[in-house]
Order: structure tokens, then sequence, then C-alpha cells
């Protein structure tokens, strides 16, 4: 019998020094060879607790087995009968805290790279199968129910994929110019391709979802209307698009943008392909960023790649309450960012002519945990000194933007602005309407909104069976 490898296999990347000048894709994906000895780590253990940590519930050692045998067909039915965006899964899904942390080998040395894996499918079937849609999906018998999706970021791209594979007749209404939400705006080019998530919303388009962009539910058509008009069911997954803030002094000043704004920028409106896209995006040499998530990551990785020659994050806590992603807290440092930790502002200081110069800020230190159940930071009196900066950038958290709540009628929203909907089932308070994932928890995960859409689904197609 082999002994058992406790070591995982490496994924390749990018040089630090030359992926901080570009935007393509910083981790490359695992070649044949790499992910074969990858899947046959995996013990095959009978209490799949790996599934069980999984919130869209993925077969993860059927998958897994599948590439161990050379079955790659096999591999991609397996994972796409339970997810229908595996390539974006496999890229910024924190696994680490969810299947992988569950995995028998976890405890003896590392865990399966369920993630790696899983993009290394999904990549697979990009090159190698002809058409968009998965081998497995057999047209559903049409059931004649219509089911309106509300958003087409990762709760309502799962939950209009499920539901059309059930046989209801899904429309996708989506207020931007293209489809995609947080998974096009928000996640920069080398973190998450966009042709990845174009080939996804394609695979979801190809189950015979209608598509509608440019859609404001709540202006352009609302709620009500939408049910008035021969939709049986809605489901509101449009995330927490709007923008928190610190409120201090000097957050109107000029260069002092919400990491929402830099990034639609940088992404939807592809600065980094500067001259061919002409966006209006300011720099500078020094840049400070707010926050400690992932979204600061990635605003400062950003600016880094568009010229910045100084990035800093600035962040209230120390590295370990850090809520970002491990291997983008380290591919960040790799690439030269620095860290001001247990830093927090006290005012941006302007010019005459209204630009931000520089950022007061205070030294920090812990206290005792709050409701986060991270330790309390407290500002240490007379601790105040300047960082110079061109730009700064507030990464702070989003909130659901209040339009569909106001404009619906029978909605209820908690005192964070969130849509009360029960956490099982995505049913809100106003008959025949579920709602899941930003819009519901505040900002979370891509994987976590996936599963409040594909619960949703499971209960609207309950509801409209009888």
């Amino acid at each position: 019998m082999a002994k058992l490898d406790l070591n995982r296999v490496s994924m390749p990347r990018q040089d630090p020094k030359l992926r901080a000048e570009n935007f393509n894709e910083v981790a490359l994906g695992y070649s044949a060879e790499q992910a074969k000895a990858e899947a046959s780590r995996c013990i095959q253990c009978p209490k799949r607790a790996c599934v069980e940590g999984c919130p869209v519930d993925i077969d993860i050692p059927g998958f897994i087995g599948a590439i161990r045998d050379d079955d790659m067909p096999e591999a991609v039915r397996i994972l796409k009968d339970k997810n229908s965006l595996p390539g974006i899964c496999g890229r910024v899904c924190p696994q680490e805290t969810q299947c992988e942390v569950q995995c028998a080998l976890d405890k003896k040395g590392a865990p399966i790279a369920i993630g790696r894996l899983e993009r290394y499918v999904a990549d697979w079937e990009r090159a190698n199968m002809k058409s968009v849609g998965s081998p497995v999906i057999h047209p559903p018998t049409p059931t004649g129910k219509k089911v309106a999706v509300v958003g087409s970021g990762p709760a309502g791209l799962t939950a209009a994929a499920d539901l059309a594979k059930l046989g209801h007749n899904v429309t996708l209404f989506e207020a931007l110019h293209v489809a995609g939400g947080v998974l096009m705006y928000g996640i920069p080019e080398f973190r998450l391709p966009k042709e990845i998530v174009q080939g996804e919303v394609n695979y979801v388009i190809s189950l015979g979802v209608g598509l509608t962009l440019d859609a404001v539910i709540g202006k352009t058509i609302s709620v009500d209307e939408l049910l008035s008009s021969g939709y049986q069911a809605v489901f509101l997954g449009p995330g927490a698009g709007a923008p928190m803030f610190l409120n201090i002094p000097g957050e109107n000043l000029n260069g002092v943008y919400s990491a929402n704004e830099f990034l639609t920028r940088v992404n939807l409106m592809k600065a980094y392909r500067f001259p061919e896209y002409d966006t209006p995006v300011k720099v500078g040499k020094r840049v400070g960023v707010v926050g400690g998530g992932n979204v600061a990551m990635d605003a400062a990785r950003c600016a880094l790649r568009l010229g910045a020659e100084e990035v800093y994050i600035i962040y209230r806590r120390s590295e370990v309450e850090m809520p970002a992603r491990r291997e983008e807290v380290e591919n960040a440092r790799e690439e030269g960012i620095q860290f001001k930790l247990l830093t927090n502002p006290k005012r941006y200081i302007g010019n005459d002519q209204n630009w931000v110069v520089a950022m007061e800020c205070y030294q920090m230190e812990l206290g005792e945990p709050d409701a986060s159940g991270r330790r309390r930071p407290i500002a240490i009196p007379g601790s105040e000194y300047i960082i110079k900066v061109d730009v700064a950038i507030a990464a702070l958290g989003t909130r659901p933007n209040p339009i569909i709540p106001k404009s619906t009628e029978g909605l209820k929203t908690s005192r964070w602005g969130t849509i009360i909907a029960d956490e099982v089932s995505g049913q809100t308070m106003k008959p025949k309407v579920w709602a899941g994932g930003d819009i519901v928890t505040g900002a979370a995960t891509v994987i976590s909104a996936m599963g409040a859409g594909k619960r949703a689904a499971a209960n609207i197609d309950a509801y409209l069976r009888g």
C-alpha cells in the first residue's frame, strides 16, 4: 500500500515581480499531471465531511475520484450537477474555511486542494468540450411556471440555473449592461478573469434562462409589477453594492474613493486596459487603502498594477484578525504592498485644490472582543501621525441599496437595511418573493450567496409545484 502523501501539490503562480506589473491571472492552474497527483491524495473517506462543509453540496469525493481515474467528462458531470459556476468557485471560494477545513487530511497534514481541483475541472471543460452546456443536462419537462430572478451575481445565477434545470421559465434581470454582478465589477482580472465569468454566464443562459440587462428593479420595473405581469415567483439576489465610509473629516476630497467606485472603474469600465479604454481613474504615487478584507487587497493590488509606487493597507486590527483570505494577504505582501496594522484614519487632509494629500492616523491597541468575536480596536491618545497619499480608498464593506425594499410593498428589512428572509428557504415576509445572498446577510462570500440561491430555488420549486 502506497504511503499517504500529507503535502498538497503546489499551485504554479506568476513571479511576484512580473505579476505586480500586469493584470494576468496570478495563479496559473494545475497541469494534468499535477491535478491527478493531488486527486490521488484523497482517501475517499466514508464520512464525506468535505461535502457537509460545501454550501452547494458538491459530491467532492466523486469528482476528485474521477480526476484520479482519468475520467474528466465524469468529473465535469459530477461537479456541474450541483454547481453551475465551478470556474468562479475554484478561484474565489474560501475553500480553506469551508470544505477543506473538514478534510480528514487536515488533521495530519495539508487538506486536499479541493478548490484548485474544482478550477482544474472547469478549465478542462472549457478547453475540451465543444458545447457550452454540461454533458449531463437533459432538457427538463417544462412546468409552464415563470420566475423572475433579480440580480445576476452568484446568488442570482445559481438560483436561475437550478430553476431552469427544474423546468421553469426563468428570466434574469440585471441593472448593469453586462451580467455577472460583483463577479464582473468587483473582482480584478488577475484573480477572476472576466472571460471565466462570461463563460459561466453563457452556460446559465444555455439552460434556457432569459437575460434582461439595464433593468433597475425598483425603478425600471417594480417587484409588484413583475408579479402582476405573469411571474409566479420572484427571487431577489441583487447583492449589497452601496459602499460604507468612516464618516471622518475630508471624505469629500478629490482622490478619496470607495473601493466600489475604484474597482468598478478598473474592472467593469476596464481602466486596467488603458489606453484601449481611457477610463478616468487617478492613482498617483502613494495610495492608502483602508480595510483588511479581500476587497481591500483587490484595491491595493490594482493600484500597484496601475502604476502606484507605494501602496499601503491601513487596518485597525492586527493581521490575525484580518478577514482577507491568507493567500490574498500573502500575494499582496509578495507584490510589495505595505501593511500598516493597528492603524486607523482620523481625518483626510487636502490641499488648496481640494485634493487629498495625506491621512492623519491613530495608532490602535486591541481590547476585549466585540460582537464580531474579534478584539475591539481602541485609539491610543496622542499617537496621531501623518501618512502622505495621493489617493485614499475606503474598503470598509457594503450594505444593500434601499431601492428594492422602498419600492416593494410588504418587504421587511432589518436595521442594517438587509431584507428579512428565512435562513433556510429564503422566503421573505411578502408572498411569492424570496431573497438570498448579500441583500439578506450583508456582504459575505460568493459561495455563501450561491448556497442561498440554491436553497431558495429548491423552495420556489416546491411552492410552484404546490
